[in-house]
């Protein structure tokens, strides 16, 4: 069974920080790289960051130097630090493995960037 449950999100003025943490099944997290992804409204979910399994990691430019993923193997948990947040940056934050191997998702966390 797959689960995938975020937390961490929250409202934040411009400029601040949020640590988002995903807690995923064993049987999926120990064998699989993965990623942060976030939806805005009224746009497509897009790709924010991944990791490998041996803790490699990958921004797309517009969080590059700003985010950083992480990973705890022994608590199947992907974390996600984000600082110097933006407007552009509210969404809801969803995990899941890199590549996407089925059409789950957790509920996510709504991060809300404003002053």
């Amino acid at each position: 069974q797959v689960q995938l449950v975020e937390s961490g999100g929250g409202l934040v003025q411009p400029g601040g920080s949020l640590r988002l943490s995903c807690a995923a099944s064993r049987s999926i997290f120990s064998r699989n790289d993965m990623g942060w992804y976030r939806q805005a409204p009224g746009k497509q979910r897009e790709l924010v960051a991944t990791i490998t399994t041996t803790g490699s990691a990958y921004y797309v430019d517009s969080v590059k130097g700003r985010f950083t993923i992480s990973r705890d193997n022994a608590k199947n948990t992907v974390f996600l630090q984000m600082n110097s947040l933006k407007p552009e940056d509210t969404a809801v934050y969803y995990c899941n493995t890199y590549p996407l191997l089925w059409g789950s998702w957790g509920q996510g966390t709504q991060v809300t960037v404003s002053s």
